[in-house]
């Protein structure tokens, strides 16, 4: 009976921790990246954009934020047309097999240090799993995220699907290895693979990108860092530019290239099937956003070592979740200001950026930070 209730109660905690991320963080925040999206193109592009949707039976608009829930709604009730032509149980498989990866990976990642809640002796750990390998874990399963698109494109029997997939595949195939490869120096400089681990480091010494503490108003540093400021915005630029391909965004949304493929590997699809390729792929920027933010910009921490990890009291760890939150929505800013600012490449270059540039540099990235390590060991 004891064993029972050890088994129950350490259920208890990861379950809270997945239904408040999962369901009440990431899922609204996919939702709301979509009104961001449109929103942020509309100001770029001097238009309005969505801005009537408010709550419902009155004239407040709330400037469109009912927008998210009104798309879903039309999603969901709109009629499921399953084509005749198509490979049934590969085409149901598809979507499922882009949005679950894109949400796994959220496991893995600290999305705060500690919460220390009153009447509770322990502070509980931001972060649903707390892997040793958490950074292999996040590799390992975005890389299933491919299957989904090839397999859309493969079961849906029709040309321009099966184009988008094939260009899928190898795109991201291709720019894995340079999203591993970028990860490499921030491995040998932090010496772990657990997530928290390295956050906990940068909380402590400074972000990667910012290795900078302050002892009451003066700035501490050491030259070993600054001079590994070189390798490490090599490897912020070679991780992000592979985010965007990885998640099919512009100037690397080839595989759903409208003005070539129709709507590409998703062009057979409609109602919620249709809905869950878009959330996978949002979802993916949201998981994104929060790895580079976890790997190069100090994730739940503030700058110059300032704050506390949440170990202290309730406030600090609610500024440590809030501060890790506002970064990724600042990413996601980013990736959409990205999008909506630079025209797509034509596939060759894509091809020839991922093989010939980002390749070489990410492994030369690799020497450069060994040779800056043996000489300040």
């Amino acid at each position: 009976m004891t064993e029972l209730v050890t088994i129950i109660t350490s259920l208890i905690e990861p379950t809270i921790k997945i239904v408040a991320l999962v369901f009440m963080v990431i899922l609204p925040m996919v939702a709301y990246s979509v009104y961001a999206e449109r929103r942020f193109s509309a100001i770029l592009q001097d238009r309005v954009g969505p801005n009537r949707v408010g709550v419902p039976f009155t004239k407040i608009s709330l400037a469109g934020l009912g927008q998210p829930i009104a798309d879903g709604l039309k999603f969901i009730l709109k009629e499921d047309l399953t084509p005749g032509h198509v490979r049934k149980v590969y085409y149901w498989l598809a979507p499922a097999l882009t949005m679950v990866p894109a949400l796994l990976t959220c496991a893995v990642l600290p999305f705060g240090g500690h919460l220390k809640l009153p009447f509770v002796d322990e502070p509980f750990q931001m972060v649903i799993a707390d892997l040793d390998v958490g950074i292999l874990f996040v590799f390992a399963i975005a890389s299933l995220g491919v299957y989904g698109i090839v397999i859309a494109g493969w079961a849906s029997n029709s040309k321009y699907p099966f184009f988008g997939g094939v260009r899928s595949s190898s795109q991201m195939i291709s720019y894995e290895i340079s999203l591993g490869l970028s990860v490499i120096p921030i491995l040998m400089i932090y010496g772990d693979l657990n997530l928290g681990s390295i956050v906990q480091q940068q909380h402590d010494k400074g972000w990667a990108l910012l290795p900078i503490t302050l002892e009451g108003f003066k700035p501490v540093f050491n030259l070993r860092d600054i001079a590994l400021l070189v390798p490490l915005l090599i490897s912020f630029v070679i991780f992000v530019t592979s985010l965007f391909a990885e998640t099919n965004r512009l100037p690397f949304d080839l595989p759903e290239c409208e003005t070539e493929l129709v709507a590409g590997y998703h062009t057979e699809y409609s109602s919620m099937k249709f809905a869950l390729f878009f959330l996978g792929e949002y979802a993916a920027m949201i998981i994104g956003s929060g790895f580079a933010v976890t790997l190069f910009l100090g994730g739940w921490s503030l700058p110059f070592g300032l704050g506390g990890n949440g170990e202290e009291s309730l406030f600090w760890g609610l500024v440590a979740i809030g501060t890790f939150f506002a970064k990724v929505v600042g990413f996601i800013l980013f990736f959409i200001w990205i999008r909506w600012s630079i025209p797509r490449f034509r596939y060759d270059q894509l091809m020839r950026l991922g093989w010939v540039f980002f390749f070489e540099i990410a492994l030369f990235n690799i020497l450069l930070t060994a040779g800056i390590l043996m000489i300040f060991r």
